[in-house]
């Protein structure tokens, strides 16, 4: 006979024990938060609680005993303790999981703090956080939250759930980890499952849950505008600019000031134009090109000059600081600098004279530089081509300026070739966009593809930030190196390279992983061996994951996956804040002026890679949502796919066609009973032995759709 189920009123007492215990924990955590230099005995503690029965006075003595082992207390004496003050605190970033806890990210290599549900406190996904670590190994650290150091964001988009005397809010992102109480005075008409704008008023330290108000209804809403709203608002991403930030801009004019054009290096009779996107409204760069009498070219790259018109401790500066960079979404664009500025006085547009920052290099047919200068200039756009019309050039097309497009090509070639040579990784991620209609509903997906036109602009841009960097952050003769903002990309972490390695490994393939430089070499190799085949997508996938993320920092450590000693961002000014500081630092080195940004740069840089990690998110939000929208239509119909990813619960497929990708559950694969093989990363039916990986050929059918949940349900079609 098999085991006796338990009954469900067991699993009922269990579930009630449990909360209980929960609840007493939080409690007690408190209690000793607020008499932190008094010793409490259990007694005591019983007394104040108010507890006199026997289990849960067991229970108290239980969570002291752990919160003592957790070394959030101090056992002083028999049954007695004192809150545990003089531990190692380190401040980071909150991430919640989707199970209530949480990692604390403090930026620093190997320093991820985990972080118990009963340790998160009144933190809420995204908020900087003070954190006392309670546990060391070799494989982790643990930690309780101190403290709430700034608040990340206090609005939530969810659903109002409706009792009898109160109201909640639910937040769409379960990441939060919070649900929002709402009184009924606070509801500013709000019904029970609306979908609402809530902001937090108060969080009293006794509370479980924060306190707020209704700002908006958003029933009235298309059903794309309240998900996009939601992703930007779950992130923290400011969706409007104040008055005072539109009132600066609006006092900035197109018209260019005389004075200032004359102070100028003067490029507008230089042969000048933009490669942009097809739907690109803000033009960051343009390219020049002329020959000169030596028969050398030279070749400038002209950045979009919008520290010339956002000041230091402006409104306009203050809250470009505080967004970090643009959020691009499938259906808008959240801009850094208001579109007077994004879009119209800093934009690089076709047959106007622009104030511009400019990287200009003497250079021969063979890519060999001979003479650089940066400085502030002046041009005019001559043409503005799409990437499309520049590849069409590129492929035997004719068109305007066809020869000084090919020879740009030619040298751009011959440096994307030497960064190889030289280490830098061949890596591309898969990127996505849709045709919309005019009501906003995608009608087609494409994959972007990097081709020739795209590579060129980037070879540029490179060269650009490459020398840049090297010109601030170079050690000269009497001059001091100053503080600087570096894109930084650490060398890969030998485990996690030993476990791509390993997955590598079945698939046929070898990596060598001795040395970093031929870490790169041996991935490249690999991704061009097997760039048509089935695993290609996925094993590029999994080389990503294991190369650590760039990131902005004062502390130059180089760039490992471009294979650069010294690189920053200085060509995207008007998406990117790094880039404008960039700008300032740059010219204060050109001038001899005092450098201003030493004592905060640092802090800077925190807060930019956040912004930028949390515009990521956003992006990739907007992605899945649509994509799921994409298919909504497709219910029913099956289609080619490739295995993706094998778990305990499932089997992922990314539908060649469309490049969406969702799951079949485990329980759902037919003809047999089918488990999950960690070891052998498959799943594997029990009886017939058949068995599903990476990489494999299936065929799927679409069951249903969840835009909500940003989820696509698959079966599996014989």
């Amino acid at each position: 006979m098999g085991k006796k189920r338990p009954s469900k009123s067991f699993d009922k007492k269990d579930k009630k024990d449990k909360k209980l215990k929960t609840s007493f924990f939080h409690i007690i955590r408190r209690l000793f938060e607020q008499h932190q230099e008094v010793d409490l005995t259990y007694k005591q503690v019983c007394e104040l609680l108010h507890v006199r029965e026997g289990e849960a006075r067991k229970l108290v003595v239980t969570i002291l005993t752990e919160l003592a082992n957790e070394n959030f207390l101090h056992q002083t004496g028999f049954a007695t303790y004192r809150y545990k003050n003089e531990m190692e605190t380190i401040e980071g970033d909150l991430e919640m999981t989707q199970r209530g806890a949480g990692f604390v990210v403090t930026g620093k290599k190997d320093i991820d703090i985990f972080i118990p549900p009963h340790f998160i406190g009144q933190a809420i996904h995204g908020d900087t956080v003070k954190v006392a670590i309670t546990k060391r190994t070799n494989t982790k650290i643990e930690g309780r939250i101190l403290a709430v150091v700034s608040r990340e964001r206090t609005q939530f988009v969810g659903t109002i759930q409706l009792h009898d005397k109160f109201a909640f809010l639910i937040p769409d992102n379960t990441k939060t980890g919070i649900q929002i109480q709402v009184p009924k005075e606070k509801l500013n008409g709000a019904k029970h499952n609306d979908k609402a704008l809530v902001k937090i008023t108060v969080w009293p330290k006794s509370a479980e849950y924060p306190f707020g108000e209704v700002i908006q209804t958003l029933s009235g809403n298309s059903l794309h505008d309240n998900e996009m709203l939601s992703i930007l608002v779950n992130q923290g991403i400011a969706t409007h600019f104040s008055s005072a930030v539109m009132s600066e801009a609006e006092t900035v004019t197109l018209s260019l000031d005389p004075e200032e054009v004359a102070k100028r290096r003067d490029f507008r009779n230089t042969l000048t134009f933009t490669i942009d996107p097809i739907d690109a409204k803000d033009f960051d760069d343009a390219l020049s090109i002329r020959t000169l009498e030596n028969g050398h070219y030279e070749i400038g790259v002209h950045i979009a000059d919008v520290s010339h018109y956002v000041r230091p401790n402006t409104a306009m500066d203050e809250e470009a600081l505080k967004r970090g960079n643009s959020v691009y979404l499938v259906d808008r664009v959240v801009p850094m600098l208001p579109e007077q500025l994004s879009n119209m006085v800093c934009s690089l547009r076709p047959h106007e004279d622009k104030f511009t920052f400019s990287a200009v290099f003497e250079i021969d047919e063979t890519g060999k530089i001979y003479n650089e200068w940066f400085g502030k200039t002046v041009i005019h756009s001559d043409h503005r081509f799409t990437y499309e019309e520049a590849q069409e050039m590129l492929e035997g097309a004719d068109g305007p300026y066809k020869t000084e497009v090919l020879i740009l090509d030619k040298i751009a070639k011959i440096y994307r070739n030497k960064r190889f040579k030289n280490g830098a990784l061949l890596i591309n991620s898969e990127e996505i966009r849709f045709k919309l209609d005019n009501k906003g509903e995608p009608i087609d997906l494409i994959v972007k593809v990097s081709k020739d036109a795209h590579q060129l602009i980037e070879e540029f841009m490179l060269l650009a930030n490459k020398k840049v960097a090297e010109f601030v952050g170079k050690a000269k003769k009497g001059v001091e190196v100053v503080p600087f903002v570096y894109r930084v990309h650490d060398k890969p972490d030998p485990e996690k390279i030993a476990l791509l390695a390993a997955f590598v490994d079945k698939f046929g393939h070898t990596l060598s992983f001795n040395h970093p430089d031929e870490i790169s070499k041996s991935i490249n190799k690999l991704l061009t061996d097997i760039n048509n085949t089935n695993e290609f997508g996925i094993i590029q996938q999994m080389a990503i994951r294991s190369m650590a993320k760039a990131t902005y920092d004062t502390d130059n450590i180089g760039h490992y996956g471009l294979g650069f000693g010294h690189y920053t961002h200085f060509t995207s000014p008007i998406r990117r804040y790094a880039d404008l500081m960039v700008h300032r630092i740059l010219l204060e080195c050109l001038e001899k002026q005092p450098h201003r940004y030493s004592t905060k740069l640092a802090d800077i840089c925190k807060r930019i890679s956040r912004t930028e990690r949390k515009a990521t998110e956003a992006e990739r939000e907007s992605n899945k949502y649509f994509q799921v929208v994409y298919v909504h239509d497709k219910v029913g119909e099956t289609f080619d796919g490739i295995v993706t990813g094998v778990a305990e619960f499932g089997l992922f497929v990314k539908m060649t066609v469309n490049a969406c990708e969702g799951m079949v559950p485990l329980a759902e694969l037919p003809g047999d009973r089918f488990s999950f093989d960690a070891k052998k990363m498959e799943i594997i039916g029990q009886r017939t032995g058949k068995s599903f990986k990476f990489g494999d050929n299936v065929r799927v059918k679409i069951t249903e759709v969840h835009p909500k949940k940003r989820q696509i349900d698959l079966e599996l079609v014989n």
